[in-house]
């Protein structure tokens, strides 16, 4: 069974600025903040914003006080002003491509140009452009409303930005054709078009299409209506909990797609529903290979022993003789720390990795025990390697601390972040100098009792594969981090600007470890291991064309790598 996700499914622009100026402005401040109606159409976003403490207000007071955020769908004019002479502050969330709609709509309005608007007469954007046009506005919701409207010396034509592309041709068309003296603008937003395109591309390649989104949201229900058409099975689902695969027959290949107001974590949960569903109907050898892929990559026992093969990649770099305590002290001090990180940071899962939260929470015990066994497992593995490695291993779990609890008390903090992990991408940067330091310095210092000049170099190298992969699911975690007021990486540079940055960390390493093994400052090794930062960067190539697929197989292929490192020092060795 196959599962194809649509590119442009999930949260639009407007949608993604609305979302974040809302979330943006409730870890700013603890003031009241209002949004004047529901910010977007999705119950589960706005359940998201009232547990943040962003409460919806359907009508404005005559005083008020605190913070009003526009809805992104906009408002008309004179209820913006209603809102600033009550006493809000106002944060106008309004889509940009909405913003333009109105702004033509206000231009040609006060030039005395009838303005029609194709559209749901009852949806708030509609409402909220009627606002700009006044008197001279007119809204059709199909084309015998069009025909009943009377003829206008002068007219604009402007869509809903949400609206059905098929159906604004036919207006373009009975326009040319009736009434060619009306102005005509193209507004429906990009975004839309390409959505609305490609669900009709993905329903004529799969055997049945999942639509996720509110049961509310205009647009969601046009993916819904344009699926259908081609006549494959088809259903409209808010959450996993609406999923039903009877509905969707035998299908072997289904297409999942999302409205512009659906969040990335309904998408998981839904991806991840179909996955466990269907693979229960398969044969029973793959039912017990899925569940021992997924509990070995959620409990991080996959990513621990991709720590042990680093490890031992990183000892044949330097020239070392590979030492067991030195790969099983990674392995168990990493396990540790992910696992720990993973119990601490529980409440983050339920939006970033709902499949991880859920697991979290299912086997809280038996984690946390997992947690203190491989900590203590790593202390002895310290103590039996030297002294200096108990002191290296006693630092960074006092920093581990650290970055959790804050040592700075409140009347001397000066404005400065109560925690190490309240510093914007510090969580990312930290794993990446922890995994560094156990995987190459450690067994440097054990093996060579110093730190040489190939240290320094596979230090980097392997603080650098693991710097990519963290970065890469915080950008499969903005939403969440948002919420949760993380400020990651991704969301201090944007998702683009960190794709590009990993891709040149990537090349960067590949340069490193290969230039590093020209000038016999590492072992020849170095040529085969320049392998793992090329594939990394391949792979984010891939889902930069491809999209995100949140299934098991994606975090299979980026933890990958590190065993491909230690996979490949074997066989050097051997060979």
């Amino acid at each position: 069974m196959k599962i194809t996700i649509a590119k442009t499914a999930g949260f639009c622009m407007g949608v993604r600025r609305a979302v974040e100026v809302a979330l943006d402005a409730s870890n700013r401040t603890t003031d009241p903040i209002y949004s004047y109606g529901p910010l977007i159409h999705n119950p589960q976003v706005l359940n998201i914003l009232e547990e943040k403490g962003i409460s919806v207000i359907s009508a404005i007071p005559e005083n008020g006080s605190g913070t009003a955020i526009i809805r992104a769908h906009g408002i008309p004019p004179n209820e913006r002003d209603a809102l600033a002479g009550a006493g809000f502050d106002i944060i106008d969330a309004t889509c940009p491509k909405v913003i333009k709609v109105q702004s033509i709509i206000a231009k040609h309005a006060r030039q005395g140009y009838a303005v029609i608007i194709i559209g749901d007469r009852a949806h708030p954007e509609v409402r909220g452009l009627m606002g700009y046009a006044g008197s001279n506005g007119h809204v059709a919701e199909n084309m015998a409303e069009l025909e009943a409207l009377p003829v206008f010396e002068q007219a604009i034509i402007v869509a809903q930005t949400t609206q059905n592309t098929a159906f604004y041709d036919s207006v373009k068309a009975w326009t040319e054709r009736l009434h060619p003296n009306y102005k005509v603008f193209d507004t429906i937003c990009a975004s839309t078009e390409n959505r609305q395109d490609e669900v009709k591309n993905l329903a004529a390649t799969v055997d049945a299409v999942v639509v996720v989104g509110g049961f509310d949201s205009g647009n969601t229900r046009r993916l819904y209506e344009i699926a259908r058409e081609t006549k494959k099975p088809v259903i409209h689902i808010e959450t996993e909990a609406d999923l039903n695969v009877d509905d969707l027959g035998n299908a072997g290949h289904i297409g999942i797609t999302a409205g512009a107001s659906t969040p990335n974590w309904i998408i998981k949960r839904v991806y991840r529903e179909l996955e466990n569903l269907y693979v229960y109907k398969h044969c029973r050898f793959r039912r017990w290979l899925f569940q021992i892929q997924r509990n070995l990559l959620l409990s991080n026992i996959y990513l621990a022993v991709g720590a042990a093969g680093l490890t031992y990649a990183s000892m044949l770099l330097q020239g070392l003789t590979p030492k067991i305590s030195a790969i099983f002290m990674a392995l168990f001090y990493l396990l540790c720390m992910h696992t720990f990180n993973n119990l601490v940071d529980i409440t983050s899962d339920r939006y970033n990795d709902p499949d991880r939260g859920s697991f979290y929470s299912k086997n809280k015990s038996l984690l946390w025990a997992q947690a203190a066994l491989s900590g203590i497992a790593g202390l002895i593995t310290a103590i039996w390697m030297g002294p200096l490695i108990v002191l290296l291993l006693v630092c960074m779990s006092f920093m581990g601390i650290i970055y959790i609890i804050s040592l700075v008390p409140e009347t001397v903090r000066s404005g400065l972040p109560p925690k190490i992990r309240n510093i914007p991408g510090s969580k990312t940067i930290l794993v990446a100098l922890a995994w560094g330091i156990v995987t190459s310095i450690v067994p440097a210092i054990h093996g060579f009792g110093q730190i040489q000049a190939g240290t320094v170099i596979v230090f980097f190298w392997s603080a650098c594969l693991v710097f990519i992969r963290t970065a890469f699911f915080d950008i499969l975690d903005m939403q969440g981090s948002r919420i949760t007021g993380k400020e990651t990486i991704p969301i201090l540079l944007g998702e683009e600007n960190t794709m590009n940055l990993l891709k040149i960390f990537s090349a960067a390493a590949v340069a490193l470890i290969s230039l590093s093994s020209i000038a016999r400052l590492v072992s020849p090794l170095g040529f085969l291991l320049g392998v793992c930062p090329l594939s990394m960067l391949f792979f984010l190539f891939g889902y930069e064309r491809a999209g995100f697929s949140p299934g098991l197989k994606q975090v299979l292929l980026m933890e990958s790598h590190f065993i491909l490192a230690g996979l490949m020092a074997v066989l050097w060795a051997i060979f």
